[in-house]
């Protein structure tokens, strides 16, 4: 039985919260999937932390990832094309700015975006990157391996990341953009597995030669990762693709073999470690060997490919890297000798967010151990938006590495009270374009986020982004300028699906708001009466305030859309149905009444918007002639609009607003969008 909205508990808020967006690679501007996947999302969720728990309680952290393959190639190609001609961290920086640009453009409301290499931050996050790796040393965590990496003979030179280009390994994968070792799906595997590699420097076959790096020991950390997946599991408000994408590398080490290749495998099955076979499931092309642990499998794959037979491995847990020999990157302590060494991307960008927030506390003046305040406390909370092809990072080797600094933290000698805890995962499926998932490295190439805003105005674009529902399912993202047909562009019967939620707010919320301030002009002298609200109208507000609180709580942002949706045409009939009374034959007391009660809806309907529209919200704050920090806040009772107001600012029972324009809107439509 569904639960009544009245007996709705209301959440448990944190005291101080940490909210992330990621890092976009500082190779490309935004393009529109980076905006609507976790740019939004993580924006609103920040924006209503900041009314819920105070601004001052709330840290919205992102930057650019300045290292990483992805870079080094843009570079690379962009200076042998002749279009660049600076250093790779001017290049670097160059995007850097153009991805803020687009960020403000978007109202995104972070309170630090700058970027792993560059600037103060950068001093931070070299820092920490030392210490957290020295921590993990210090523990035990660490192994020193030697790997085969890609070698370019005819370049002179070791190849990383997607300089080297072939088929994922990994079996059931599709992804035909598989690189040194990952794919574009969040796969890995050992640079050896990749299926038919290539050069993106020579288009050769590259050579694998030995190399020495540092590995976290994630394989040892599988009985923890299995009690974590559980409370995840046991936790209804997280999302189910977390712990589904966890368990699916909580397995045994597997190699799936061709059935053709069967007879070739029995010849040589004494040679290989001990292990299990699985024959093949009806209609399957493969068979399957299970081991006990990653070296007897990797003992396996070295058998296996001396007899030249082909293979794929499944997903499990495997050594997780660390370093690695890329020039441009953060630089590594020196451990056991071992020197000249970078850290590899991903783990550098899996605490950079701690970086981050210590880089802004020092920036305000904060002493440097208050990143604890956010990131160690019992009474803060981290949630991290990302996207799903990044839960094995942030799902399977994020909490591990958390895990292993215990018992203590990367900062503090020793043991600690408070080690830092386990984070909130808000991970969004895929936002398609169109039906299709769009990559500007792939095939579809998606708009930029930029080139967005020469059709929607970007009150529109959050409503939309926010209303698609990618908590629940990929979604497509159908703008009628881009997909549509030259007859459907031509027809104005075809709606465009992203200006949906946008009439909610140009046709029905700025009806709403108009209307009262109109009303109050005409007939209040410009002043907002003050008074008692009626009791159909509280007990309206206080169910949505309730429901509300706890889908936020959950993170269920198409949720509260659909709330809005229905809360917002709700007033605006309360009011329109109100004032054709009181024109019937109503009297001055009850035309005050509907006025009392459509401003308190009208500040609630503000309040909950804010989060989605926040420069719409803030212009109708601003026009009511209330302060900020006040009226975007949960800290009051709800009961009237007199709560808000001081003793100095009540005039006979009234409240003075700013007098609106003929015509207002406060929230426009693009200039495209009109006849």
């Amino acid at each position: 039985m569904a639960t009544s909205p009245s007996n709705i508990e209301r959440p448990s808020w944190p005291k101080r919260a940490v909210v992330t967006a990621g890092m976009p690679y500082g190779n490309k501007p935004l393009h529109f999937g980076h905006i609507a996947g976790v740019f939004v999302p993580a924006d609103a969720f920040a924006r209503f932390l900041r009314d819920r728990i105070g601004a001052a309680n709330v840290r919205f952290i992102s930057g650019t990832d300045c290292f990483g393959s992805p870079i080094n190639e843009g570079y690379r190609k962009l200076v042998e094309a002749g279009e660049f001609d600076g250093t790779i961290e001017e290049y670097v920086r160059k995007n850097h700015e153009a991805q803020k640009a687009t960020l403000d453009s978007y109202n995104v409301s972070l309170s630090i975006y700058e970027g792993s290499g560059l600037g103060y931050a950068k001093c931070v996050h070299q820092l920490i990157s030392e210490k957290f790796i020295e921590k993990l040393h210090e523990n035990g965590h660490l192994r020193k391996r030697a790997t085969l990496q890609f070698y370019d003979a005819e370049a002179g030179t070791f190849l990383n990341g997607r300089q080297v280009v072939g088929r994922c390994p990994v079996q059931g994968c599709k992804s035909e953009h598989g690189y040194a070792d990952e794919c574009d799906l969040g796969h890995s595997y050992a640079p050896e597995d990749l299926i038919a590699p290539k050069s993106s420097l020579t288009g050769t076959t590259p050579e694998m030669r030995p190399v020495e790096n540092w590995y976290f020991d994630l394989p040892a950390f599988g009985g923890f990762l299995r009690d974590h997946v559980a409370r995840l599991e046991a936790d209804p408000e997280v999302r189910a693709i977390v712990p589904k994408t966890i368990k699916e590398f909580l397995v045994p080490p597997v190699v799936y073999i061709k059935n053709d290749e069967r007879a070739a495998y029995e010849q040589i099955a004494s040679d290989l470690p001990a292990h299990e076979l699985r024959e093949p499931e009806k209609g399957k092309q493969s068979f399957e060997i299970e081991f006990a642990d990653i070296e007897a499998r990797d003992a396996a794959r070295e058998v296996l490919t001396r007899a030249g037979i082909r293979f794929r491995t499944g997903k499990t847990l495997v050594p997780f890297r660390i370093t690695g020999n890329i020039e441009w990157g953060v630089k590594a302590p020196v451990i056991e000798g071992l020197e000249g060494l970078t850290v590899w991307c991903w783990p550098e960008s899996l605490w950079a967010p701690m970086s981050f927030t210590m880089a802004v506390n020092d920036q305000m003046g904060l002493p440097r151990g208050s990143w604890r305040d956010w990131w160690c406390s019992e009474d803060s909370e981290v949630y991290q938006f990302i996207g799903q092809d990044n839960l094995y990072f942030y799902g399977v080797a994020q909490p591990a590495l958390i895990e292993a600094l215990r018992p203590g933290d990367i900062l503090a000698p020793g043991e600690t009270d408070h080690p830092i805890r386990q984070t909130n995962l808000v991970a969004n499926y895929h936002i398609l374009f169109g039906d299709k998932k769009a990559s500007s490295s792939g095939a579809v190439k998606p708009p930029t986020a930029d080139a967005l805003l020469e059709h929607y105005t970007v009150e529109q674009l959050r409503a939309h982004f926010l209303a698609l529902g990618l908590d629940q399912k990929s979604v497509g993202f159908k703008p009628k300028p881009y997909l549509a047909t030259e007859e459907e562009l031509a027809d104005s019967r075809v709606a465009d699906p992203v200006l949906k939620e946008g009439a909610l707010l140009t046709n029905v919320f700025n009806r709403l708001a108009r209307s009262c301030f109109y009303e109050a002009q005409k007939n209040f002298e410009g002043y907002l009466p003050l008074g008692a609200v009626s009791p159909a109208v509280l007990d309206k507000v206080n169910e949505v305030l309730r429901v509300y609180d706890a889908t936020m709580h959950r993170v269920e942002l198409h949720t509260i859309m659909s709330i809005m949706d229905e809360f917002i045409r709700w007033a605006n009939k309360y009011w329109s149905d109100g004032i054709r009374a009181v024109e019937k034959g109503g009297d001055d007391a009850m035309r005050r009444q509907v006025l009392v009660d459509s401003f308190f809806l009208l500040r609630v309907a503000t309040l909950l918007m804010h989060p989605v529209v926040p420069a719409g919200a803030e212009k109708i704050c601003d026009y009511l002639s209330f302060e900020f920090d006040d009226f975007f806040s949960w800290n009051y009772d709800f009961e009237s609009f007199d709560e808000l107001c001081s003793a100095g600012e009540i005039t006979e029972g009234r409240h003075r607003i700013r007098e609106l324009p003929p015509r207002f809107d406060f929230f426009e439509k693009h200039p495209s969008q009109y006849k």
